[in-house]
């Protein structure tokens, strides 16, 4: 399936759950058709439980639900959870669940990472937000800090279909190939074009970050990258490098906080190869940071939910939105010139861990294990991820008997 960019657009930056999960909700309540939704994580805690609420309500009033959640990320649902859904028609499929193995997930490998809801095929929402309460300020200092788009216009067409295509669902009446985008209503000078782009393990396997590269070989004046999970491959590396030495401002946004200690760690090994040819590092120290975004110049952008690490790039099933919009682009820029001033520390030469042929050596090692990991990993896990339907819940045989007996009785009168 190859992707197009689309004109017209009208696209909104979403931070956090306070922002995310409030829209998504309102969408789902809206919905009249169709919705359709991909996530790494569904926790049943009090975010879980209100999508729950709201799903039930449209598979209620007739809407028709698929939704497909990963099988590692979203380890812990009830039964109770999954079956009331399947039991009011929603379409419930994990992708590449596993049994533990002495109590561990094994399946860490070819995650479906992506971030997607559609409604009605006619608003959806792309981005790094799950669906857990880790995505709200009430859940403490561990609350991420995270961005989505919302999207109106021709694009969300691209978008439905493929979900619908990973799913594997049938669609009623006009396949998607044979379908027309349809103009967008009331298109001003402003709307946006946007290109919607996937990783996959199949044939676009480098798709998101060749349009990292092409963007850093393009770029004129800046470019901001904020990545929770940074340690990409040397292409990408060296593209940051050559931009700032030919004089635009590369700035990197790390993790000061992490969730995870080794994320820290594997970035720090990259801070004086980027810092010696001129890229500003700045680490994120309010608590972890969940994003997966960038801006270049005034009017490239990128949401979504790809990280730019061995497992994003190489292994696991990702989405990002690319977006020309010079009025989008500044206002995802003045929030990461708020969060670089407020809530992130420079690393300045004083930070920078300290040059020694015992750093340089293990640097030199630990990156290139890492580059290779993605090969390495396509080795271990021996087999080909699958989708599994949950089925509804058979109902027991004397309850289906007595509403036969009470139709029955019913037709006697």
């Amino acid at each position: 399936m190859t992707m197009q960019w689309r004109e017209g657009n009208r696209i909104r930056l979403l931070e956090n759950g306070e922002a995310f999960f409030p829209r998504v909700y309102g969408a789902i309540r809206r919905a009249q058709r169709s919705l359709l939704l991909e996530t790494f994580i569904l926790f049943e805690d009090e975010v879980g439980k209100e999508l729950h609420g709201v799903l039930l309500e449209a598979a209620r009033r007739g809407v028709k639900i698929e939704m497909m959640v990963d099988g590692y990320g979203s380890p812990d649902l009830s039964d109770d959870y999954v079956q009331s859904l399947t039991s009011a028609g929603v379409r419930f499929l994990y992708y590449d669940p596993r049994p533990l193995v002495l109590g561990m997930r094994t399946n860490v490998f070819r995650r479906l990472h992506r971030k997607i809801v559609v409604a009605d095929n006619e608003i959806a929402f792309v981005g790094g937000i799950n669906f857990s309460a880790e995505h709200i300020s009430s859940y403490g200092p561990q609350a991420k800090q995270d961005y989505a788009v919302e999207v109106k216009g021709p694009i969300v067409e691209d978008i439905a279909r493929y979900v619908q295509q990973q799913i594997g669902s049938e669609q009623p009446g006009r396949r998607w190939w044979h379908r027309s985008h349809r103009p967008a209503q009331n298109r001003t000078p402003d709307d946006a074009q946007a290109l919607f782009v996937f990783r996959d393990n199949d044939e676009h396997r480098d798709d998101i970050e060749q349009n990292y590269i092409d963007m850093l070989q393009n770029a004129r004046e800046d470019v901001i990258i904020a990545n929770a999970y940074f340690f990409p491959g040397y292409r990408l590396l060296r593209e940051m490098r050559n931009a700032a030495q030919r004089g635009v401002r590369i700035r990197l946004i790390v993790q000061g906080e992490p969730d995870m200690p080794i994320v820290k760690v594997g970035a720090e090994l990259l801070y004086n190869y980027l810092s010696d040819a001129g890229v500003e590092i700045y680490e994120y120290i309010r608590r972890p940071l969940h994003g997966k975004i960038a801006v270049k110049d005034r009017q490239w952008a990128t949401v979504g939910s790809s990280n730019l690490d061995p497992l994003s790039l190489s292994l696991n099933l990702e989405a990002n939105l690319i977006i020309h919009d010079r009025q989008f682009n500044q206002q995802l820029r003045d929030n990461l010139d708020r969060l670089m001033a407020e809530d992130c520390q420079r690393v300045d030469e004083s930070l920078l861990p300290k040059r020694s042929w015992w750093h340089l050596t293990k640097s030199v090692i630990v990156f290139h294990f890492l580059r290779h990991f993605p090969a390495i990993a396509g080795w271990l896990p021996a087999h080909t991820p699958k989708l599994t339907l949950v089925e509804p819940p058979v109902q027991p045989e004397m309850e289906t008997q007595d509403r036969v007996d009470a139709d029955n009785q019913g037709a006697k009168f």
